[in-house]
């Protein structure tokens, strides 16, 4: 389907359903079978559905996003059955998810400044500072970040963490906000010398699953990210765009990142 077709596609849609929930059949790689996935208006702004938040798969419960997220890191990262795999997430439907796939699976929230890296609460929660993770050098196959890194003001320095912890070979998969039309990084908000928080553009908080708060988001990243992971030490770095009617993947087109090690 072509780009214009896409619009009026989905543009339909949204006109035969205005404001009230359907079902969008499709095939769900997390069901491993074609579904009626929900849809409905919420998160949405502007009149258009969130598209990349709605899609819910009736046997997992994943989102458009989600479900996808789990078909690249099938795609891109090509997983083994023995591979280490870390993701920054525990708290989650994904996670839940992901756990009955892979075997050897470790994720994490960030509890708390005073938390210990890899220390585990009494709910079960593995605490992790993605700028100082408690892996051992080259001891991780894959690891999958998902709307993480806009969220911590030195994100530099967790895609440093990645290369270290990760082996040789090994490879890691990045969500985030990005504006494909930017070479530069927006930075939306930063932290002072005395620990203040400057708000550069208008606040933004993304949905945070430990707090009602949200979670502030400091940057939309642009192009320059790639040197950001180059000058890391990852030796090859790509985007991904996709979309698709088939899977379920709709809306504009979204993009990840793939950094081999």
């Amino acid at each position: 389907m072509k780009l214009q077709e896409r619009f009026l596609f989905l543009a339909q849609l949204e006109k035969e359903n205005a404001n009230k929930s359907f079902e969008y059949e499709a095939f769900s790689i997390t069901a491993d079978r074609k579904v009626r996935l929900r849809v409905d208006w919420a998160h949405s702004t502007g009149g258009h559905i969130n598209w990349r938040e709605r899609l819910i798969c009736p046997d997992t419960n994943l989102n458009n996003r989600q479900r996808a997220g789990y078909h690249l890191f099938l795609s891109e990262l090509h997983p083994y059955e023995q591979d280490k795999v870390y993701i920054t997430e525990q708290a989650s439907p994904f996670f839940d998810f992901l756990k009955k796939k892979v075997v050897s699976l470790t994720g994490s929230e960030f509890i708390s400044v005073n938390s210990a890296p890899g220390a585990i609460t009494s709910a079960g929660l593995r605490h992790e500072d993605f700028t100082n993770l408690s892996f051992k050098d080259n001891s991780l196959d894959k690891i999958i970040s998902f709307d993480c890194l806009e969220h911590i003001p030195n994100y530099e320095a967790a895609i440093r963490e990645s290369y270290r912890a990760l082996k040789p070979g090994g490879r890691a998969l990045f969500s985030f906000p990005f504006s494909a039309n930017d070479t530069s990084t927006l930075v939306r908000a930063k932290v002072e010398e005395n620990g203040q928080i400057t708000h550069i553009t208008e606040p933004e908080y993304h949905g945070d699953p430990l707090s009602s708060d949200g979670c502030l988001s400091y940057y939309t990243f642009g192009w320059d990210i790639l040197d950001t992971f180059s000058l890391a030490g990852f030796k090859d770095v790509y985007a991904a765009v996709y979309w698709s009617d088939i899977f379920g993947y709709l809306g504009n087109e979204q993009i990840v990142f793939v950094a081999k090690k």
